[in-house]
């Protein structure tokens, strides 16, 4: 029996092998500031709502930046490098530093004024409602006759 090759995981699977070389090559500069990129989920609640959630670890409330604008929800943080340590007495630097910006395009659905955004324990939680006339109801059918 031949074994089935699941041609979309195989290419899932492999474009994240590529982004992950490309980081690494890519993540850091020679002074160990650099492109940093958080990872994120996003899925549909039951109460008819989508959420982002994105890892933002060792960050402040105000070195985060969340918007919504034209249907995109756009997240902006900024990690800055430990104050008072010279590069030279690093023994290991893999923490990348800078600016990060993560753009997605939402829904038509969505009812941008009811966004609310929580941060805790270095998550950054977006839930973003559909709106009333999104969620799919039940129509009673009248019988005649």
């Amino acid at each position: 029996m031949a074994a089935h090759w699941d041609l979309m995981g195989e290419l899932g699977s492999m474009q994240d092998r590529i982004h992950r070389m490309w980081g690494q090559l890519h993540d850091r500069t020679v002074d160990g500031v650099g492109l940093w990129m958080p990872a994120v989920d996003i899925y549909e609640t039951d109460e008819k709502a989508i959420v982002v959630k994105a890892d933002l670890p060792g960050l402040r409330r105000e070195d985060i930046d969340l918007t919504v604008e034209n249907s995109t929800l756009t997240i902006r943080a900024e990690r800055r490098p430990e104050q008072g340590i010279a590069a030279g007495r690093f023994h290991r630097a893999e923490r990348a530093y800078g600016t990060t910006s993560r753009s997605f395009t939402l829904p038509t659905t969505v009812d941008a004024s009811l966004v609310k955004a929580d941060y805790r324990d270095g998550v950054l939680t977006v839930r973003l409602p559909l709106r009333q006339e999104a969620t799919p109801r039940q129509i009673q059918v009248d019988v005649q006759g």
